[in-house]
């Protein structure tokens, strides 16, 4: 559906219309009780059986909150990137006589919510749940958004009661970076409430430091500290978090002001002056994280042609996208920031230049009277996608400027992912060109092999728009063998090169991840990363 041509101020005044109209759950809290709640941009609350939906966004809600992984993302540290640390698993290493398995040592003594034990065992259960399609308890919702993130994974056994071995499809010296996204849950919980992924949704148990009190979809979901943690240095500093879904920034930021929520995420730019006048905290920090369309290079794409790809880059004025985002976004130059080591140097410079995209519009055909029509699936809302349909609205009119006409059809979060990880080939996408994900990229995996490599076209990876070069699968390739930190950085840098020259993608902004906290908040600590410890907010 086309936008209407709205100013940002226009949009902002529509949006409070709508949130005098609303209200939030009133939630009373238990004398002494710290409770913290917190207004979200999601329309709904992320899935609770393990693998949460709605993105990378969703683990900091009922990922990282309710399971662990088996390696861990350092996130109590703001002023340094993070790294990998041991989670439920204190170790891990390759077998020195076959680099393609990856042996895992599990913490002693850790206890799921409902107070059995952590063991090989409920491990390669875990495993089983997602990718073992004929296992009697898998879960097609929950393998739908952890499949693509484990794409090396060929085989997993227990060796013994506190060992777990992984064999990957071929050597991966990155593959500890799929581990961070798959969680594990409770196979005792799970025969408690009858084998039953819905009813267990509503009971979870994980081993994380939170346990899930109240659940009313769609609306909000407590979050209660697990004193028993395993963890002591990560015991909550609150006693319950309330998420409540308001995915309008000018909801969550007149929520703030009305004293109805303590702490939001992506605010309203607008009302920032505001909120910092009456003495709201603004949070936010550098982030590995982009927001960018994805092109299809597939026959009858117009982006097969370099030349509309290079305009359609060249068409977006980054600089008023971040005015825009009152300053909470950085200019896209690629991928990665310019002072990430694996951005390079690209010959092909990403910048905002209209006069050189139309040029290049007209050599492949297109003119005022002839503009390039075609049809980008984007997100209504969500985490991580900041402010989308104002974003989307305003590169809709630069790129009509270039002589490129984009109709956008919107949907919600969860749907725009379905279609990333199903590929532009995919039959219901007829019509569809590109499709709008901002997403993390913290490491090699999530920044490059999932996009670009041949071997990951969907619906293996999320190589949405089906590009094949044989030069960066072939340093992929390389630094998938690799040990050596250095090396690899030099190949990324190389695969960096090449997609910007190739005008790949359309890059616009990289998120700061703003947040804003009220008075009744007096710690959070903001990693610089999309994962995020709800540990740390008190």
């Amino acid at each position: 559906m086309p936008f209407s041509g709205l100013d940002r101020r226009d949009f902002l005044k529509s949006a409070a219309a709508f949130a005098a109209a609303s209200t939030l759950p009133v939630l009373p809290a238990a004398a002494q009780e710290k409770v913290i709640r917190y207004g979200i941009s999601m329309a709904d609350i992320p899935q609770t059986t393990g693998q949460p939906d709605r993105g990378a966004g969703g683990y900091q809600f009922t990922g990282y909150t309710l399971y662990d992984p088996l390696v861990a993302w350092e996130m109590n540290v703001a002023n340094r990137p993070g790294k990998l640390v041991p989670g439920l698993a204190t170790e891990w290493a390759t077998d020195p006589a076959d680099k393609k398995k990856w042996v895992f040592k599990l913490r002693p003594g850790v206890k799921f919510h409902d107070g059995s034990t952590l063991d090989a065992d409920a491990v390669v259960w875990n495993f089983d749940k997602v990718l073992k399609t004929d296992a009697p308890h898998f879960d097609q919702r929950q393998s739908s958004q952890v499949r693509a993130r484990l794409p090396s994974v060929a085989s997993w056994r227990k060796v013994d009661a506190m060992t777990v071995e992984v064999t990957t499809k071929t050597v991966d010296s990155f593959f500890p970076y799929q581990m961070l996204w798959f969680l594990i849950s409770s196979p005792a919980q799970f025969e408690k409430v009858g084998r039953d992924w819905q009813k267990f949704a509503l009971e979870p148990s994980g081993t994380g430091p939170f346990k899930l009190g109240k659940l009313q979809p769609r609306e909000f979901a407590e979050l209660i500290r697990n004193p028993d943690y395993w963890d002591k240095n990560r015991i909550a500093k609150t006693d319950k978090i309330i998420l409540s879904c308001l995915p309008e920034p000018i909801t969550r930021t007149n929520a703030l002001l009305a004293n109805t929520v303590d702490f939001i995420e992506t605010p309203a730019p607008d009302v920032m002056p505001r909120l910092k006048q009456q003495g709201f905290k603004l949070i936010d920090n550098v982030t590995p994280h982009v927001w960018n369309y994805h092109l299809s290079t597939l026959p009858g794409s117009p982006w097969t042609d370099i030349r509309t790809r290079k305009a359609a880059n060249l068409a977006i004025d980054r600089a008023s996208v971040v005015e825009l985002m009152g300053g909470l976004a950085h200019p896209a130059y690629g991928q990665v920031d310019r002072s990430n080591p694996w951005f390079g140097k690209p010959t092909f410079e990403i910048k905002y230049d209209i006069d050189a995209a139309r040029k290049l519009m007209t050599e492949a055909g297109y003119s005022k009277a002839n503009p390039l029509k075609t049809q980008f699936l984007i997100a209504s809302s969500g985490s991580g996608q900041m402010l989308s349909l104002p974003m989307n609205e305003l590169c809709q009119q630069m790129f009509k400027e270039a002589f490129i006409e984009v109709e956008f059809k919107v949907v919600e979060l969860e749907p725009l992912y379905t279609a990333w990880r199903q590929g532009a080939a995919h039959e219901s996408l007829k019509g569809i060109t590109a499709n709008n994900v901002a997403y993390v990229t913290s490491d090699p995996l999530y920044a490059f092999i999932r996009f670009f490599h041949s071997g990951q076209i969907a619906p293996i990876g999320v190589n949405w728009g089906h590009y094949k070069n044989a030069d960066v699968d072939k340093l992929i390739d390389t630094a998938l063998s690799s040990t050596n930190e250095a090396e690899q950085n030099a190949l990324m840098a190389k695969v960096h090169e090449k997609v910007v020259d190739d005008a790949l993608l359309v890059w616009v902004v990289h998120d700061t991840n703003p947040h804003v906290s009220g008075p009744k908040v007096s710690t959070y600590t903001q990693a610089q990363h999309w994962f995020q410890d709800l540990t740390t907010l008190g």
